[in-house]
């Protein structure tokens, strides 16, 4: 039996059974694939998360369509395994859906694929998948398992720095890690659509989805006032002059330059940016570029993986799904995450994840409450 690095460790039998999460893309077609011819017993399943499922994708925008399910149907029957499709439409509203449209409203910025791996893939999923007797949950994130002599398990960043997802995966702990299979880590995105193609899946092409799956038109804006409705209110210089006035705080996001719609240029001539977002007064402050600058920040229900860390120390930081690392000294306080930046980062928002690394590891993420920023003029 030929399998892959980071498999958790198998029964008597040597064979581990697998509930491969099969959304009807490549990636997690040939993870599955993988699975099966580790020796594992694999049992492919899709998650129906949309109530109202469409029939089709727009392009690489949407998923868990209909035509995502049959997709994934499909590359199951060609790969040979059984196959379902399970109803978790209700908790995906509830834990993702209604959770990012009230983290807009408290004027906060979301990252919904966080939640849905906290909330679904890897608690809803997995906890229905251990009571059903399987060993592991395998899915075709790319990121790496690597186990330790001592036993304990450690997330790492994907061979593949292009591709890697460990920053939607820090929210996983010790004991979800342990049922965890990734088995696209060692390799490239090139190497798998060779391999769905040698292998006859369909999907071996299919573009890669993007943007938040439950908007399939991208229109954030127009969904989120779909949900909160209209709320008038007044755009600020940060000297507290009125410029201009908005539909709803939540269509704004922290950095954000274009589509603010106040005819007065600044004192300087040049571009304002958000600075702030206060749904209490229902405001949106604008000022210069450097308003922007965080130099420390305070995140919120931290989850480990692995253990906690006991002491202040060094660590870099990712800070967006697709943003670069930074040196960061951080620290545990009564429950809180404070790290203190080495270089200020731009544009960072309350309701973000800050992902801490080790190296390639992963030690932790939480969401970002607080952000320290230096004082800045109109």
């Amino acid at each position: 039996m030929t399998d892959f690095p980071g498999a958790p460790t198998a029964p008597s039998t040597g064979r581990l059974r697998v509930l491969a999460a099969m959304s009807g893309g490549v990636d997690s077609a040939v993870a599955a694939a993988r699975a099966v011819e580790a020796g594992h017993e694999v049992t492919g399943v899709h998650l129906a998360l949309s109530a109202n499922p469409q029939s089709f994708r727009t392009g690489a925008r949407g998923c868990c369509t209909i035509e995502d399910s049959r997709d994934a149907r499909r590359a199951a029957d060609v790969i040979g395994i059984p196959f379902y499709v399970w109803d978790l439409a209700e908790r995906f509203r509830e834990d993702v859906i209604d959770d990012f449209v009230a983290e807009y409203a408290a004027g906060r910025t979301p990252n919904p694929c966080l939640r849905c791996n906290e909330k679904i893939k890897f608690a809803a999923l997995l906890d229905k998948a251990i009571a059903l007797g399987f060993d592991a949950v395998c899915t075709g994130h790319y990121a790496r398992i690597v186990d330790l002599p001592s036993g304990e398990r450690q997330l790492h960043r994907a061979a593949d720095a292009a591709k890697d997802q460990s920053y939607v995966l820090g929210v996983l702990d010790a004991d979800q890690l342990a049922h965890s299979l990734f088995p696209l880590g060692d390799t490239t995105k090139d190497v798998i659509r060779e391999e769905a193609e040698r292998r006859g899946l369909a999907v071996a092409k299919k573009p890669d989805s993007h943007d938040i799956c439950f908007i399939a038109d991208g229109d954030t804006q127009g969904f989120l006032a779909k949900h909160l409705g209209s709320a008038t209110g007044d755009i600020l210089d940060v000297d507290g002059t009125k410029l201009g006035e908005h539909d709803g705080a939540y269509g704004f996001t922290i950095g954000q330059r274009k589509g603010l719609r106040i005819g007065r240029p600044a004192a300087d001539g040049k571009p304002r940016y958000v600075l702030d977002i206060s749904p209490v007064n229902n405001t949106v402050t604008v000022g210069p570029v450097e308003g922007l600058d965080v130099t420390a920040l305070t995140a919120i229900r931290p989850r480990w993986c692995g253990t906690e860390p006991l002491a202040d120390g060094r660590y870099t930081a990712q800070l967006r799904a697709h943003g670069g690392e930074v040196p960061v000294e951080a620290s545990v306080v009564d429950g809180e995450l404070h790290v203190r930046l080495d270089t200020p980062v731009r544009g960072i928002a309350a309701g973000q994840a800050v992902v801490l690394y080790d190296g390639t590891r992963v030690v932790g993420s939480a969401t970002i409450a607080t952000t320290e920023r230096p004082a800045v003029n109109a």
